[in-house]
């Protein structure tokens, strides 16, 4: 079994090229050797922390100045608090529902392709012996993703919080975390609206000449998604409040879920998603399926040097993210 114990940790773990600490701690000390004994079931940076004796959770958790005692827990410090703002980013986001694929890449410059399967040169037809097979063409996009960097500055002093129990300070550092995840929300919700600058904004679908939401309207935006699915609805929360008062869904079985679980009436079949910054008008119908890609430069960073070094005025986390549209059309807006 790998000796956890004997890691000698340092600050220089953290630049690692495209790896956090709790990967590269992983390649010194895999999980898989510990299998069938009592540290089952944690990770690399997990055992670190039991090797310091450091609890992170619980009425029993220590206080932030636990991290401190020696240099090498100090520089458990970051990953802890990286660890934590994932968790944060990661509860209570749709990203994963709406997003096709996800590309990580080092820098920051990245370009996404492009095709459409289904005009008529792509047509599944029978190919006669020696006749020419359809071509389906695929091309790099002529326009950058546009990465966005997010984030906060944590801003207190050393003094301030080294008495602070930690599962208290996680409950903050999970507040910055679905702060970021909000943000990246707002930027997914503009490029499925207006595209990612490659002349693939979404077409717009109006309701009826009354200007008011008509199931035969939800109907119609399903009808306009042939060949792809609709199989997911964002909506502002007059939106939905609009799909909801509709008679055709107030069945009394799919109303008592909803009263029962808060679980959201489906139209369609379709997954609907309460997302309040989308414009009070409009509707987002697409096919999750091949929509929308996520592209991440890196992981959620922080400045390591100062965290480990005390210097909590003002560390930065942040983490930097665009979104690419896959298939212009799997994507319809209506406006109400």
């Amino acid at each position: 079994m790998s000796n956890y114990e004997a890691i000698k940790i340092d600050k220089s773990m953290y630049s690692k090229s495209g790896k956090n600490l709790s990967q590269v701690l992983e390649e010194l000390d895999p999980s898989s050797a510990y299998k069938g004994t009592e540290l089952d079931g944690t990770d690399a940076f997990q055992r670190q922390l039991k090797r310091f004796d450091i609890k992170v959770k619980g009425k029993n958790s220590d206080m932030v100045e636990k991290f401190f005692q020696t240099s090498s827990s100090a520089a458990l410090f970051p990953e802890y608090v990286r660890r934590a703002v994932f968790t944060g980013a990661e509860q209570g986001n749709v990203i994963n529902d709406i997003v096709a694929t996800t590309t990580r890449i080092d820098g920051l410059d990245y370009r996404s392709i492009v095709s459409d399967p289904f005009d008529d040169s792509h047509a599944l037809e029978v190919v006669a012996e020696g006749a020419f097979i359809p071509e389906t063409k695929v091309k790099i996009q002529d326009n950058l993703v546009k990465l966005n960097k997010r984030g906060r500055m944590l801003v207190a002093s050393y003094e301030a919080l080294r008495f602070q129990r930690l599962d208290v300070f996680t409950v903050t550092l999970r507040q910055i975390g679905a702060y970021i995840g909000r943000m990246q929300l707002n930027d997914a919700v503009d490029v499925l609206i207006n595209g990612d600058g490659n002349n693939n904004a979404a077409s717009v679908i109006p309701v009826s000449s009354s200007g008011k939401l008509t199931y035969n309207d939800l109907i119609k935006l399903w009808g306009e998604f042939a060949p792809y699915e609709l199989n997911t609805m964002l909506a502002s929360t007059s939106a939905i409040k609009a799909i909801l008062a509709l008679p055709e869904m107030q069945d009394s079985r799919a109303g008592l879920d909803f009263h029962g679980s808060g679980k959201l009436i489906t139209p369609m079949g379709a997954t609907l998603i309460h997302v309040p910054s989308i414009p009070e008008s409009k509707i987002i119908a697409l096919d999750k399926n091949c929509a929308l890609e996520m592209v991440q430069s890196g992981d959620i960073i922080t400045d390591y040097d100062k965290l480990i070094d005390h210097q909590l005025e003002r560390a930065a986390i942040t983490c930097t993210s665009g979104f690419a549209k896959l298939f212009a059309d799997a994507v319809k807006v209506m406006t109400i």
